[in-house]
Formats: structure tokens, sequence, C-alpha cells
């Protein structure tokens, strides 16, 4: 019997409570000072607390306007098949399963994240263009790694050791301990 690929697609649940805590806390805010006006700030630049909740606000609409993003989008973002690995999130690469050198799990806080050691050619023909100062994304750089790339699980709907174990099915001699 064939393996069957294993996608990774944005988690509705996830990330429609994302979107709906975030305008929560929106309306919450603007709900408290409709009925509190003393504390209220002055609509002016010149008021620290106005400039404070302006950009908090926006901060919030941002978290809102992405996970409703997500939700909407059903495209898998992590596709793992005889072929490679496919990784979505805006690039939309495929590696064949010569591009990869190893894969593993590595515990970031208290969760495990799926890292992909790629060949240096692969990498940079790629161009994934990651940062590490982006929060949101969920293909990271790994530092001390150049060619290395960390698929953060959060917000999918698959796991990093789901992810690892059909590595495993497809190419066992990729993971790395």
């Amino acid at each position: 019997m064939a393996a069957q690929p294993v996608t990774a697609r944005y988690s509705t649940l996830h990330n429609g409570s994302m979107a709906v805590v975030s305008l929560g806390m929106i309306v919450v805010a603007i709900a408290h000072f409709m009925t509190n006006p003393a504390n209220a700030p002055t609509l002016s630049l010149n008021d620290p607390r106005f400039v404070l909740f302006f950009m908090l606000a926006l901060a919030m609409l941002y978290y809102v306007v992405l996970g409703v993003s997500r939700v909407r989008n059903r495209e898998p973002q992590v596709v793992i098949d005889h072929g490679g690995i496919r990784l979505g999130f805006g690039r939309n690469n495929h590696f064949t399963w010569d591009d990869i050198i190893w894969v593993r799990l590595r515990r970031l806080a208290l969760r495990p994240q799926l890292e992909i050691g790629l060949a240096d050619q692969a990498f940079i023909s790629a161009n994934l263009r990651l940062s590490m100062w982006s929060f949101d994304d969920s293909l990271r750089p790994v530092r001390g790694q150049p060619t290395t790339v960390l698929v953060r699980d959060n917000g999918l709907d698959t796991k990093s050791s789901a992810m690892l174990d059909a590595v495993r099915t497809f190419r066992p001699n990729l993971v790395k301990s």
C-alpha cells in the first residue's frame, strides 16, 4: 500500500479564535471608554494614552485581518509526499528529497517545531525571504544553521510530530535525532 501524503492547512479554530478575541479586545476597550468617559483619553496625538490605545487597536486589527485571511485560505501550507516537501506560507516552494539533507524536531519553548536542513543550492535558489523578526511567519531561519528552515506548527491543523512521521514514512534515512 502506498503511503498517503500529509498536508497541513491553517487551522480554522485557532485562527478564527484569534480573530474573534482580537476584535473582542477592541470592542471591550471602546465600550469601557464609552461607559467611563472620564477615563477616556482625549482624541489628540499629544495625549500619550490616546497614542497607546490607538497603536494597540491597530495591532489587534492586524490580528483580526490575519486570522480571517488564514481561515479563508484552505490551501495546504505544508505537503509531504513521495516527491518531497512543499512549503506554502506565501512562498510556494517545492523541495525534492534530493534537496533535503536532514529533518528533525526541535523544541522551541514548549512546542516541537520541524527543522528542515536543505542543500546549499536548493536553499539559495528557493529565496525563502526568511526573517528572524517576523513573529507571525510560520517559516523561520535557525540561528547558526544558514541553510535550515524551521516550520512552526502554530496555527496549523497538523502537528510537527505528525509531519516528522510523514518524512519517516517516505524517507526514513533523512530523519535526524
